[in-house]
């Protein structure tokens, strides 16, 4: 057994059958109430076949202090689900179905169940010694293209240095399964992530990659080296993706798709299923960060470099040129105190830079947005904000009259690219 499993791990190992020695890839499915699990589980069976074998792992999870009504539906489905991995399980693509109905409220969540999984799947990776094997996080009511095991292989064969990477996703924007209002609220919530991550992008800012939950793998090995899965019962997914992107090599799969569900929900404090029943019940504007917060910051990142050489009398002269939303922010932060001590752990330019983006890294970018959202420019609509990105970042041309669907398919069309 592995360090990280001796200190870390909150079970022993669940599955008693051993893996295939081919073994090199585990998807992890946190499961909560859900009523359409079998069809995601059909659609990763129905994935092309991979060089390696495959596990799914399914993690049922429910807290001590969930309703009896929540139990049932866990028990239900648990039950299905077992029976079903048992017929259409195959030497190539096992299913592996754990149930944990009692688990400390205090913890219970989101993030203890896909740690549950994921620490399993170091277990059965372990056994194959594939200190390479990759760990896939998926959603019990997400589905995939037919590519989607096989692009994650390659890519990661093709990208030996890449620890942990985010795989391209799409909401679906119309259908018969949910109501009209659904299809209306995730088009705007999807325009508002895709804009904020390419403002960020726009900014300078070296790590904007998206961080959804279903739509993310990791290195085997790196996933114990970097403290594994944490157990946040929202946000788990920005929080853990956030550990690996300062180290470097963290890339994205971009020649597949995964399509979670725009369904609302009120399981967690915030989120996807969280913005969507706000936005249905709100029926009100949907507002995002204006693009003034990533001009101003960008006149602060384009002179990260220089600071290297310069003295500190030059750098509060640099500084007090800057947009004062950023030096409001930057002395909130003890700047010139953090970039002193930056400074004296570097001997190159290089590691300068690498060390300045570990301390203004997802964290401190979404506490600089916040600051200067509550200080200096409030939010906009998301539609004026795309339009802004659209023109100003990738100068297209966009048609009088386009609606807020059109501009998310031009920002998805950029970030396919």
């Amino acid at each position: 057994m592995t360090s990280y499993l001796e200190k870390s791990a909150l079970f022993q190992p669940q599955i008693d059958d051993q893996p295939n020695p081919d073994l090199n890839m585990v998807v992890v499915i946190p499961a909560y109430d859900e009523s359409h699990l079998i069809r995601s589980l059909v659609s990763l069976k129905n994935c092309e076949s991979t060089l390696c074998s495959v596990e799914v792992i399914v993690v049922f999870n429910a807290s001590e202090i969930d309703s009896t009504e929540v139990k049932q539906n866990n028990s239900q489905s648990f039950v299905k689900a077992l029976g079903w991995s048992k017929i259409y399980s195959t030497p190539k693509i096992k299913f592996h179905i754990l149930n944990h109905s009692d688990l400390p409220s205090k913890k219970a969540g989101v993030g203890m169940a896909r740690k549950i999984g994921m620490d399993e799947a170091v277990y059965r990776l372990e056994e194959t010694l594939h200190s390479k094997g990759i760990i896939a996080c998926f959603d019990a009511d997400s589905l995939c293209q037919p590519n989607y095991l096989k692009a994650i292989e390659n890519h990661f064969l093709e990208n030996p240095n890449t620890q942990a990477c985010s795989i391209y996703f799409e909401h679906p924007l119309e259908g018969e399964e949910h109501e009209t209002a659904i299809y209306e609220a995730i088009i705007l919530y999807e325009l508002h992530l895709r804009y904020y991550n390419n403002a960020k992008r726009f900014s300078g800012f070296p790590y904007a990659f998206e961080t959804i939950g279903s739509s993310m793998a990791v290195r085997f090995d790196a996933y114990q080296q970097q403290g594994g899965m944490n157990e946040r019962k929202a946000g788990e997914d920005f929080y853990f993706l956030n550990k690996f992107m300062p180290l470097g090599n963290f890339t994205e799969i971009r020649n597949t798709m995964v399509i979670p569900s725009p369904r609302k929900s009120d399981r967690v404090p915030f989120g996807t299923g969280k913005a969507i029943a706000e936005i249905v019940e709100g029926q009100k504007e949907f507002l995002t960060y204006s693009p003034q917060t990533f001009i101003d910051l960008k006149r602060f990142f384009d002179m990260v470099l220089i600071l290297y050489s310069k003295t500190e009398s030059e750098i509060e002269e640099l500084l007090s040129s800057l947009p004062e939303s950023v030096q409001s922010f930057l002395e909130s932060q003890d700047f010139i105190l953090k970039l002193s001590e930056i400074k004296s752990n570097t001997t190159n330019l290089k590691t300068f830079y690498n060390r300045f983006f570990r301390w203004f890294n997802g964290f401190l970018m979404m506490k600089y947005v916040h600051h200067t959202r509550d200080r200096f420019y409030p939010n906009v609509s998301v539609e004026k904000a795309a339009w802004w990105l659209l023109k100003n970042y990738y100068k297209l041309e966009i048609q009088e009259g386009a609606t807020t669907k059109d501009l998310l398919k031009m920002l998805r069309q950029e970030d396919k690219k």
